[in-house]
């Protein structure tokens, strides 16, 4: 498994959510593809130096939303849902724009700013 993780955490969000979208971001990368498993509580808990409880936590949210299943005695596994999955790819690349958006009406652009830089940039070839 390739999933990315990194040991530090924003004190400002609680950790077991931003588990979440590492392994949310993992799958929508391709990462994580469907029907990989994923590592034990224990393992990723080490990995990420953070307290089996949080990582339980993250994985139970994970499985209540439909991101993952578990296999009785062999542990969690992506979905193999690929609408979940192309669902879950849609939601992020929605919320991605909106902060953008959000980001870029706060120093006064318009969408249709943004457009034109986007399309300045496709003119230009970079994609």
């Amino acid at each position: 498994m390739t999933l990315i993780l990194h040991d530090r955490f924003d004190e400002n969000r609680p950790i077991y959510l931003q588990i979440m979208e590492m392994i949310k971001k993992a799958i929508v990368r391709g990462e994580l593809k469907p029907g990989d498993r994923l590592p034990s509580v224990r393992e990723l808990a080490v990995m990420l130096r953070v307290n089996p409880n949080t990582v339980q936590r993250a994985y139970q949210e994970l499985e209540r939303e439909g991101v993952t299943f578990t296999r009785r005695g062999q542990g969690k596994f992506v979905t193999e849902d690929v609408e979940a999955i192309d669902a879950l790819k849609k939601a992020f690349r929605r919320e991605l724009v909106e902060h953008f958006l959000k980001e870029a009406s706060e120093t006064g652009m318009s969408i249709d700013d943004v457009i034109k830089i986007l399309e300045e940039l496709k003119d230009e070839g970079i994609n």
